[in-house]
């Protein structure tokens, strides 16, 4: 039977004048007699929400060996949906609006960003579903005010904005196939990106945003292609990170140039509501 083992960092690596001590959980796949699992099961919730995350990912991550106080601990969260989520159409650097069920996300991933520990600061995309999810956040963690960098905008997907995904490619074949590709220097028509552009944007202002907060926590609100590029820059070398869903929140340490992810994928603030089954957009589409 398959369980996940919660890996414990020292405590002594976590704490700084900005965060409570506490410890990390850092998922790792591994197989486990039912007995044990069963053991496992009866301890902390915390425990519980590894063993058993909705959508999320068990993976192992690299420890830091960064000191007290040395590292900014990044809180990425992806924005709520929107109807373009919803109705499966690209959105890009098009300004499109949280849906009701986006709003209640939002609302959802605030409310426990809030019972955690104290936020610094609260970044974002200055696209709507961004700016919206992050200043929910940032008024019930005391009333911050969003930052916002549009370096932090999702991927700009040229002529395939607007459209319905499953007819992209009969509408904008050529738009289509530039997007399919895995080169990293390939542009999509209509003005859009390539994926090494928005690679060297986002992690760039993620490396200026842990540079300028070190021993903090903040929050960063994105998009899923941004997210995603975030992923790549921690772990160069790992697997996919999968899709991104909705308000999801995705934890990065950032010791000067050193990236560790500490947490990702988690939305186990969206059980047993009605606002779980979206993520357009969190793999490799417009999100």
């Amino acid at each position: 039977m398959s369980a996940v083992r919660t890996q414990w960092a020292s405590p002594g690596c976590l704490h700084s004048p900005r965060f409570s001590t506490r410890s990390v959980k850092i998922a790792v796949c591994v197989k486990f007699p039912a007995t044990i699992k069963t053991l496992l099961l009866k301890q902390s919730f915390a425990l519980t929400r590894l063993l058993n995350p909705p959508h999320s990912l068990s993976m192992s991550f690299s420890s830091s060996s960064c000191m007290d106080g040395s590292y900014a601990e990044i809180v990425v969260v992806r924005h709520g949906e929107t109807e373009w989520n919803a109705d499966g159409r690209i959105q890009g650097h098009l300004d499109v609006e949280l849906n009701e069920a986006g709003k209640q996300q939002a609302a959802l991933v605030a409310d426990r960003l809030s019972k955690e520990p104290k936020i610094s600061a609260v970044y974002s995309s200055d696209l709507k579903r961004a700016l919206v999810t992050a200043e929910t956040i940032a008024a019930k963690c005391g009333g911050l005010e969003v930052i916002t960098d549009p370096d932090l905008r999702e991927r700009n997907l040229g002529e395939l904005q607007g459209l319905v995904f499953r007819e992209a490619a009969k509408l904008s074949p050529k738009a289509h196939k530039a997007f399919l590709s895995h080169r990293t220097d390939q542009d999509i028509p209509g003005g859009g990106e390539s994926l090494g552009h928005l690679f060297q944007r986002c992690t760039s202002s993620l490396q200026r945003i842990g540079n300028k907060h070190k021993g903090e926590r903040v929050v960063v609100v994105s998009h899923g292609g941004v997210i995603r590029s975030l992923y790549k820059r921690a772990c160069p070398n790992g697997k996919s990170g999968g899709k991104v869903l909705n308000t999801s929140v995705n934890i990065f340490h950032l010791c000067d140039e050193e990236w560790t992810i500490k947490s990702w994928g988690d939305v186990s603030h969206l059980q047993q509501t009605g606002y779980l089954e979206s993520g357009f957009g969190g793999d490799k589409t417009s999100g």
